[in-house]
């Protein structure tokens, strides 16, 4: 596979007071070398799915990253990424080692002997939910203040070097949710067929599972019913729609899966608090890939 021929494309960046760097950005296909850097690496797949592979720490990854997977990536260490194809897009948060060393002290660790761990394509419902609100921030310019964009970077180093480092206590016992592989299979087959009229019983069928089960244990998995988590890539895949001018926005209803242009804008309000077209204005001047 051909080397990148263009550099990534910082899509939007904002930094914290303590020097975290958030980053929205874009790889195309192709191969990119990242040599080992002095700081942390947090990436979340913020997209729809993307095939990837990765050799890093002596290791290869491969895998296809989906809609909230997380990469977590220790300081000095190179890694050569492997795009096969142009759907590689994420949220990037640059850790500085002494933002996770004063949080590992403030818990009682020694800061100083702390290392992370290596993660790829990993589910963590709570790093996720912490990265969505990071993205929104990031993407309106950070309407709620720099204070706010400080406590998402504290609050996302705290929880790293709580399970994801030489800090970490022994995880908690597997609660019942999806297996990892089957909760990526679902999420992916959910990403695939999101402009379509999907059913419970549908993904449930895909999943192998009857559709009461498949319900209660994808809320425990992501923290929402099946149908919620839809309607919500729904929501997000009308917002980066709504950016390109040659759609209407009936069109857009129905490429992101919405019945007609109200059913869309009713969510919109629900999910973001602003219809359509004021969401619209609020990101224009902004292109914001998905």
């Amino acid at each position: 596979m051909p080397l990148q021929t263009e550099l990534p494309m910082v899509i939007k960046q904002a930094s914290s007071t303590d020097g975290v760097v958030f980053q929205l950005r874009h790889d195309g296909r192709g191969v990119l070398e990242v040599p080992g850097l002095e700081n942390v690496l947090f990436a979340m797949h913020i997209g729809v799915p993307a095939t990837l592979s990765c050799r890093r720490d002596g290791r290869r990854h491969a895998g296809t990253a989906v809609h909230g997977d997380i990469d977590i990536i220790p300081a000095k260490t190179p890694s050569r990424w492997e795009m096969h194809d142009d759907n590689d897009r994420a949220l990037l948060l640059i850790l500085p080692q002494e933002v996770l060393r004063k949080v590992a002290s403030e818990s009682g660790v020694d800061g100083t002997r702390l290392e992370i761990r290596d993660r790829f394509q990993i589910r963590d419902a709570a790093l996720e939910g912490l990265g969505w609100a990071m993205k929104r921030e990031i993407e309106l310019d950070c309407p709620s203040g720099r204070l706010y964009l400080d406590g998402l970077a504290l609050a996302a180093a705290s929880r790293i070097v709580a399970r994801y480092s030489s800090a970490a206590k022994e995880r908690e016992k597997f609660n019942g949710g999806l297996a990892g592989h089957r909760l990526k299979y679902v999420l992916s087959y959910i990403e695939e067929k999101l402009e379509e009229d999907l059913s419970l019983a549908q993904i449930a069928g895909f999943a192998g599972i009857s559709p009461s089960h498949l319900n209660a244990q994808f809320r425990i998995s992501m923290g929402v019913p099946v149908h919620q988590y839809v309607i919500q890539r729904r929501v997000d895949r009308a917002k980066v729609l709504l950016l390109r001018n040659s759609l209407s926005m009936a069109e857009v209803a129905q490429a992101a899966g919405f019945a007609h242009q109200s059913h869309m804008a009713r969510h919109m309000r629900r999910v973001l608090g602003l219809s359509p077209r004021a969401l619209k204005v609020a990101l224009s001047g902004n292109t914001i890939p998905h």
